[in-house]
């Protein structure tokens, strides 16, 4: 994907990203480049390493579409995608935004977590739900367009 991806510094002083296409454009990623993210994320929020608010603004088919992090968790996770991939390439913003939508999966499907081990604080996340989620299409909204088969 060659399409453009700017940056800007936000009113508020963060990190605005002018984005040239949709959510849904956004390429598949590599289990193991998520799966690193995944524990990079944990190590970055248990750190408190937040890092600045994020503005994503999408150029979508339908309108623009803006997504802003200014949660303290979703911040640091942001934080450590950016320190392993940066956001301002589609990869990497692929990266964030499925491990987002793999935290809110989390969140809402018992299916999902029963795919999640926990450990001493820890969550080990099954091979097939870190395939499933590094290759799931996005929706416009950033969120995956469906949840992955049990």
């Amino acid at each position: 994907m060659t399409a453009s991806i700017q940056t800007r510094i936000a009113a508020d002083g963060g990190v605005l990203y002018l984005i040239a296409f949709a959510p849904d454009h956004l390429p598949p990623v590599r289990p193991r480049d998520l799966a690193a993210c995944w524990d990079a994320a944990h190590a970055h929020a248990a750190l408190g390493r937040a890092g600045p608010t994020r503005h994503f603004h999408f150029a979508g088919r339908h309108g623009p579409i803006e997504l802003t992090l200014t949660d303290a968790d979703a911040l640091a996770w942001a934080a450590a995608v950016e320190a392993r991939a940066a956001l301002a390439t589609p990869y990497g913003l692929a990266l964030c935004l499925r491990l987002l939508a793999l935290i809110g999966l989390l969140s809402r499907s018992a299916a999902s977590r029963a795919e999640c081990r926990l450990h001493r604080g820890d969550a080990m996340l099954s091979r097939r739900l870190l395939g499933a989620a590094a290759r799931l299409p996005l929706g416009p909204d950033g969120q995956f367009s469906s949840d992955p088969p049990p």
